[in-house]
């Protein structure tokens, strides 16, 4: 028998009962949904990773008070240094390995124009700030040290911000408030679009040294500092190195971090942290899709040994008139690799269309979101769906080459 005969028989098998083949095909079309789904959605939140992590630049550290991330640590060791205090970030100046150092203090209170009002974040910090960010100007000038030296109070608005409370009006020299205290406004920032999925276009940036008065802190909320060569590491440990020993931090023999009383986090791993984070729940969800086609799998075993049965006769008849074993392993074989290819087919288009449709909506919220597909997930899903076909279709098949074909002809 023809290879393209045997296709054609089985697209009849399938077609004559149309219900009993789309139930059939049901847990292969979820399971290979919802791998093309989560693929895509990991791919796609890979790249959205990639661009909020790349915007601080590979050379970017981060030290932040306490710690609460994932080593666990919380500096409770020496409760009196539980602060990355102003002479903490002055000491950190002083380090060959990094330069750029950036403290930052969250200036708090309602941010108002006349009768408009913007629900931004007001933050302190030094004119290093901006070239750490790789900050670029629209109008206007940056805050400078002349502003810092000064406790001028001026300020630099983010192109969201700005829009907030002037519209399309030109806000330079015009005058802000941010809780009790007055603000020029000396600068608009260019659009930045998001990083580690804050919105930068909705922000104000101040003078340190007017946050410090304002917020009266001796202390940061965090400090932003750059590496001065791509040795990232060896920068990140001499922060470490001095703030233990300014802190007298005495690590215990395993090595263990969780008496530091600060973390210090570099851009490369920032990335991986969010990285294995989004990978582990892919692969998570792609483990429950595999069980999906595994129990899609048995469904098909059943539906077939089922097609054997009620075709026995047929059977019967095709080997009384010549058909071989092979014939008809090969049949069998062929409706059930064709029942999961497009039961693989149909979940590889839904698993795209829902994606498609969670695009729209992440767009809205994520800037940086871009539909990704996920060529292997593509071809490794569809692949396997026949394969399983293949390997639950083996079984029902050798049943219906191997039935006695005078047993088959009088089987009611």
């Amino acid at each position: 028998m023809l290879f393209r005969d045997t296709v054609t028989i089985a697209l009849r098998a399938v077609s004559a009962n149309r219900s009993r083949a789309l139930l059939t095909m049901l847990g292969i079309i979820i399971a290979v949904g919802a791998v093309i789904l989560m693929a895509s959605i990991g791919k796609s939140m890979e790249g959205v990773i990639l661009d909020q992590v790349s915007v601080l630049g590979p050379r970017t550290i981060a030290i932040w008070p306490g710690n609460k991330g994932p080593e666990g640590g919380s500096g409770t060791m020496n409760p009196e240094y539980d602060k990355l205090t102003i002479s903490d970030v002055d000491a950190l100046r002083k380090l060959s390995s990094i330069t750029g150092v950036s403290p930052i203090i969250f200036v708090t209170g309602k941010v108002s124009y006349g009768r408009e009002t913007s629900d931004t974040t007001a933050i302190g910090s030094t004119p290093d700030y901006y070239g750490s960010q790789n900050i670029e100007m629209q109008e206007g000038r940056f805050h400078d040290e002349e502003d810092e030296n000064g406790i001028r109070a001026v300020a630099v608005l983010g192109a969201d911000t700005a829009t907030d409370l002037f519209g399309n009006s030109n806000p330079l020299g015009e005058r802000i408030e941010i809780g009790d205290q007055k603000y020029t406004v000396v600068g608009v920032l260019k659009p930045a679009g998001s990083a580690f999925f804050q919105n930068l276009d909705e922000r104000i940036v101040v003078p340190f040294s007017v946050a410090e008065v304002t917020m009266q802190r001796s202390y940061v909320d965090m400090t932003v500092a750059q590496a001065t060569s791509n040795d990232v590491e060896y920068a990140a440990d001499d922060i470490r190195y001095l703030l233990r020993k300014r802190h007298r931090i005495i690590l215990p023999d395993n090595g263990s971090t969780d008496n530091d009383d600060f973390l210090v986090r570099t851009a490369a791993q920032a990335q991986e942290i969010l990285g294995a984070v989004s990978l582990g729940l892919t692969l998570f969800i792609t483990m429950i899709a595999g069980i999906s086609l595994l129990v899609g799998g048995i469904g098909i075993m059943n539906i077939m040994l089922v097609a054997v049965t009620e075709r026995t006769r047929e059977i019967g008849l095709r080997k009384a008139l010549g058909a071989r074993r092979s014939d008809i392993l090969r049949q069998f074989l062929v409706e059930s690799i064709l029942l999961t290819f497009l039961g693989g087919l149909f979940g590889l288009l839904i698993g795209i269309g829902i994606n498609l449709l969670i695009v729209g909506v992440a767009q809205k919220f994520l800037a940086a979101y871009a539909f990704k597909l996920n060529t292997f997930a593509i071809i490794l899903s569809v692949v396997s769906a026949a394969g399983t076909g293949l390997a639950f279709g083996i079984y029902p098949a050798r049943k219906a080459a191997s039935l006695n074909p005078i047993e088959a002809l009088r089987y009611e």
